[in-house]
């Protein structure tokens, strides 16, 4: 059956840079604004995401004055603050002006290039409203959710707006509730830098600089 709604392009695609997280792990800092090789974490996002979609949205609830220097539309959670990433979801999928809207997290500095391509591609293939990265584990050759990497159609804001309403955090559990949910796989390179790798701890931010 075909979808009733656009399918996905970059000209009908916002990108949401998750950065409204508390970084306990890191001290409490705006992790976004760290430096990560001369520029800050969401710098760096921004450059990898902005040519994959029509605009950026930076989702922050904290210094939104050095937030907004990058030039992108900074926006702030106001309904279920502080539950994680699904915040920052909702946050997006209220100020999303497109048919689709993309997340990523601000602190995993070298997330593909082409990421928003295959989530499309996904979507298209199973006729869904939202696609999700998955990765191998090199360990045991299983494979792992990347959940925070998420194409989804602005219709699923009431679905996930109850899903908050009724005490879910987990976005895995509410992505899996959109039948079909399409996977999305991505490989690694194991002489390679995770292309998913991300940063909880300033330690954790040093070991990934040259």
């Amino acid at each position: 059956m075909q979808p009733t709604f656009v399918l996905p392009s970059k000209h009908n695609i916002t990108g949401c840079i998750l950065a409204g997280g508390r970084a306990s792990r890191m001290g409490g800092v705006d992790k976004g604004l760290q430096l990560f090789r001369g520029q800050t974490l969401v710098q760096h996002a921004i450059a990898r995401l902005q040519p994959q979609v029509s605009e950026v949205l930076i989702n922050a609830n904290r210094n939104p004055t050095d937030h907004a220097l990058t030039g992108c539309k900074v926006i702030a959670d106001t309904e279920y603050a502080d539950m994680g990433p699904l915040s920052g979801f909702l946050t997006g999928l209220q100020h999303c002006d497109t048919e689709w809207l993309v997340t990523v997290p601000c602190d995993s500095p070298f997330f593909p290039l082409d990421l928003v391509d295959k989530l499309s591609q996904a979507v298209t293939d199973k006729q869904s409203l939202i696609a999700m990265a998955q990765t191998p584990r090199l360990s045991d050759k299983t494979c792992e959710l990347q959940p925070v990497f998420c194409l989804m159609h602005r219709s699923l804001l009431d679905s996930l707006r109850i899903y908050l309403q009724n005490g879910g955090h987990k976005i895995s559990l509410w992505a899996k509730q959109q039948v079909p949910l399409a996977l999305c796989p991505f490989t690694k390179v194991p002489t390679s830098t995770d292309p998913f790798a991300n940063v909880n701890t300033m330690q954790e931010l040093q070991d990934l600089s040259p």
